[in-house]
């Protein structure tokens, strides 16, 4: 049954709350933390869009066999779908100015929500070792290409990397920091100052790829590897639907923990302009860019460079420090959005009583430090797909729940209580964690297999898991339907 609307971007009567289930960073945005327009959330996506392995997406495409158009349209392709529960989810976090781990109790309880948030919070501290790591090597290029490569010695034992790349890692960590504890208002400030920079940078380097190479090279003018004669002909679609999951797993992240940012939009038209502008056609300009760029590269040097580091290394002069700089600041915005805010929502949901928002990034932070991303980063591809089998049904339940059984509207105390309308069986609603489990289901032997747990499955699980994200979507809001007829009469 629907509960009854309530007073959207209001503070809800601390007096009934429990003090263990919020603190001062959670609880709903007013009207004067709502300060996000459309251009706002739209740079907000610039910004993490443009990031070195959104550059490298194409060139793990190309190198399966598409064109460079082909690779394009697959991304366009992915992002317009994951726009779909990405603006779904964010309406909720707009109309009532709740982050992602407090929308979750709606369907999981105050308890059981902190299983899908800290699942959320892990991927992301992961993917934000694998940033810092990369931002923390473009530094490392610049001074080490500055001092004439006085930086470049042996891998350190254990590490596994160089004193002077480990050095650059922990600098930029640390910088990651300083933003950590100045909050989210400094992380929009950046954002909205490097979008149109970063926009800037990636078409300079377009220009300069064309009047250099005298064109785009042969890449651009190279057939899919899919076309009759072809390579792999007649082998599309094979390799298209598990890319496509793939692109999509990208940001299937964000597509859960979008209310951590469109609850301090202005409005629902904010926030559904500014990441229908933002997300898509960013994306795949972006996946045009690497394109045309590594083509060129093909003309300029003789080989196809996709990583944009090793590139700005072969350009030379003081081209390698405005490039190497912009990286840095791209792999900044992306990471402080994408990686922090989220995981750091998701532990502080732990404990609200205790840990704040401020916190909750250190913990990121140092999470991400220790988890040898340099390592992680080489096992990237296989990642994508591997957790959007896990974020596809927390996104089905969400948006199930959400939509279908609550009508879009929330009682927002309730969501602070222990014992509210939401609190379940001792605080876990059952349908949403019975139904976590039951999308998962259909993806584990393919996931096993993924990472290497297990030596193989049959051909019916392999196809599944290549479709892990729609499965896991589909299969789990449909069971938490079921299970919230059975579990919450």
């Amino acid at each position: 049954m629907a509960d009854a609307t309530s007073n959207t971007g209001a503070r809800p009567d601390l007096a009934g709350l429990d003090p263990a289930l919020y603190n001062e960073d959670q609880l709903p945005t007013t009207a004067n933390e709502r300060t996000w327009s459309w251009v706002s959330i739209a740079a907000l996506w610039v910004g993490m869009v443009v990031c070195i392995p959104t550059y490298l997406l194409a060139s793990y495409l190309i190198g399966s066999g598409m064109s460079w158009d082909q690779a394009v349209m697959t991304i366009l392709l992915a992002n317009a779908i994951v726009l779909i529960p990405m603006v779904l989810v964010g309406h909720a976090g707009t109309k009532y100015g709740i982050p992602f781990p407090v929308l979750l109790r709606s369907s999981f309880g105050p308890a059981g929500a902190k299983i899908p948030a800290v699942a959320r919070g892990i991927v992301a501290c992961g993917w934000f070792g694998i940033q810092t790591w990369v931002g923390g090597s473009a530094i490392f290029v610049i001074l080490n290409t500055l001092t004439g490569g006085a930086l470049a010695s042996d891998p350190l034992p254990i590490l596994g990397i160089s004193a002077g790349e480990f050095v650059c890692f922990v600098a930029f960590w640390l910088l990651h920091v300083y933003f950590i504890k100045n909050g989210t208002e400094s992380i929009r400030w950046l954002e909205t100052y490097a979008a149109p920079f970063l926009l800037a940078m990636g078409l300079a380097l377009l220009y300069w790829a064309y009047s250099k190479a005298g064109g785009f090279g042969e890449m651009l003018s190279t057939p899919s590897a899919f076309d009759e004669g072809g390579e792999k002909e007649g082998q599309f679609w094979v390799v298209f639907w598990p890319s496509l999951t793939g692109m999509i797993g990208f940001w299937a992240t964000l597509a859960l923990n979008i209310p951590d940012f469109t609850r301090h939009a202005k409005s629902q038209k904010d926030q559904f302009v500014g990441q229908l502008v933002g997300l898509p056609i960013p994306m795949a300009l972006f996946a045009f860019i690497a394109s045309a760029v590594t083509s060129a590269t093909v003309v300029i040097y003789g080989e196809a460079i996709w990583d944009p580091i090793a590139l700005a290394e072969k350009m030379g002069g003081a081209s390698i420090i405005v490039a190497l700089i912009a990286l840095i600041v791209a792999t900044l915005t992306t990471n402080l959005a994408a990686n922090v805010v989220a995981p750091a929502h998701g532990f502080a949901n732990l404990a609200p009583s205790k840990i704040n928002l401020k916190r909750g990034g250190y913990i990121t932070a140092g999470i991400g430090l220790v988890m040898f991303p340099w390592i992680l980063v080489n096992h990237i591809v296989g990642w994508l797909l591997a957790y959007s089998a896990l974020l596809g049904p927390i996104a089905g339940i969400m948006l199930a729940d959400y939509y279908l059984l609550r009508k879009t509207n929330l009682k927002v105390a309730d969501l602070f209580k222990s014992d509210g309308i939401y609190s379940g069986s001792g605080g876990t609603n059952w349908a949403g964690v019975g139904a976590l489990i039951i999308g998962i289901l259909p993806n584990l032997p393919g996931f096993l297999v993924g990472v290497g747990l297990s030596s193989g499955t049959s051909d019916f699980f392999a196809t599944i898991y290549t479709y892990a994200w729609f499965v896991g979507l589909f299969v789990a809001g449909a069971a938490y339907l079921v299970l919230s007829k059975i579990f919450n009469k």
